[in-house]
């Protein structure tokens, strides 16, 4: 975790020091700094959070879901046995909490969706910060600041109501009888 935060802590240093760069007044720039940035690093941490874990739990089933037949498959006899039997009796127990947990938490989901939107908004901010693609007919950061301002909001919008959708879809699919 020293890594991310050190990884956090340089990407809010070097877009904290192009936000002071752009031709905007103060008040502007604070805002981009706790609307945009603030959501940009939030959820770079959240997709790295989530992703860990969806690969933790992912691996421990893939693993212990290859282990656990041919430790059935092995005959084993006298002391050997009872050690062969516990250890595969707590490997398949590992193998099905780390299928129920992600299904549950649905990590997967969770960090591809924090990732998708984290990089909507960098690549917004990128475009204002350069005054290309749709800010490129504006002719300073002042001028673009309004549009970058609303396109945020949308991105966050639309990002609050996908996750609300899919919370609801989840809890909805595991209360529902199959």
């Amino acid at each position: 975790m020293a890594h991310t935060n050190s990884g956090r802590k340089s990407m809010e240093q070097e877009l904290g020091e192009l936000i002071d760069q752009l031709q905007l007044d103060e008040l502007q720039k604070r805002f981009l700094r706790s609307r945009w940035l603030d959501q940009v690093l939030w959820m770079e941490a959240k997709a790295g959070q989530t992703q860990f874990r969806y690969y933790a739990l992912r691996l421990v089933a893939i693993v212990g879901g290859v282990i656990v037949p041919a430790l059935v498959g092995l005959n084993f006899t006298g002391p050997a046995s009872g050690i062969v039997h516990g250890v595969t009796l707590v490997l398949g127990l590992a193998v099905a909490i780390s299928v129920a947990v992600e299904e549950f938490f649905h990590y997967g989901e969770r960090w591809r969706h924090y990732r998708s939107t984290v990089e909507v908004l960098k690549s917004e901010g990128w475009q204002l910060f350069q005054l290309s693609g749709r800010y490129e007919r504006h002719t300073s950061h002042q001028d673009a600041y309004g549009e970058f301002a609303d396109r945020v909001e949308q991105i966050l919008n639309a990002d609050v109501s996908k996750f609300i959708t899919e919370v609801v879809r989840e809890k909805n699919d595991t209360q529902s009888p199959k």
